[in-house]
C-alpha cells in the first residue's frame, strides 16, 4: 500500500468495490446482508453521494450518504431532536479492507461523507452492529454521539443489536 486516495465513486468502480466488500465480509462478517448481490448493495437508489478509497488502482474501501428509508437511527434522532427527515442523511455502507485500515482509509472516507453533509446542511445518523467495536471506536473518536440502541433486521426474520449515532455538526 502506498498513498490511498479518497474520491467520489464512478460506475467503473462498482465491481472493484464489490470485490472489496466480499473481502471485508469474509474477514469481518460485514455486512450481514447484501452479499448475494454486492454491486446492487453498493449502488442502491437511495444513495445521495458515495466515495471510494483507492490504492494503486484497486478499490480498498467505500462509504455512502443515503436518503432516509425508515432506519431506526433516523427515528431515534427525530424523536430526540424534532429535526425534519428532509434534513437527515444516513451514513452507510462503510467498509475498508483490513490492510488499508492502518492507513486511516476509514477515517478519511468518513470525513468525505461528513464534509458532504456539512455542505448540504444534512445531519448524519448511522447504526452500527454492536459487534463491530472497531467501527464504534472510529465513530466516537470522530465525535459522533451515541443516541440509542435498535435491532438491525435483515434476511428472513433475522436481527442483530445495533447502536445508533448522530454526527453533531450539520
Amino acid at each position: 500500500m502506498t498513498s490511498i486516495a479518497i474520491r467520489p465513486i464512478m460506475d467503473t468502480d462498482v465491481r472493484g468495490a464489490a470485490a472489496a466488500l466480499m473481502k471485508v465480509h469474509k474477514t469481518d462478517g460485514y455486512p450481514v446482508e447484501g452479499v448475494e448481490d454486492p454491486e446492487a448493495w453498493i449502488r442502491p437508489p437511495a444513495v445521495l453521494s458515495a466515495w471510494v478509497a483507492e490504492d494503486e488502482g484497486k478499490i480498498v474501501g467505500h462509504v455512502a450518504v443515503m436518503r432516509t428509508q425508515g432506519e431506526g437511527a433516523v427515528s431515534l434522532w427525530r424523536d430526540k431532536s424534532g429535526e425534519s427527515e428532509g434534513r437527515i442523511g444516513v451514513l452507510a455502507r462503510l467498509f475498508v479492507v483490513r490492510e488499508a485500515r492502518k492507513h486511516a482509509a476509514g477515517e478519511r472516507l468518513m470525513r468525505a461523507a461528513m464534509d458532504y453533509a456539512k455542505q448540504n446542511s444534512l445531519r448524519l445518523v448511522l447504526d452500527v452492529m454492536t459487534k463491530d467495536t472497531a467501527a464504534i471506536r472510529l465513530y466516537e473518536r470522530l465525535g459522533w454521539q451515541h443516541i440509542g440502541e435498535v435491532s438491525h433486521h435483515f434476511g428472513a426474520g433475522q436481527q442483530i443489536p445495533a447502536a445508533c449515532y448522530v454526527w453533531p455538526t450539520a
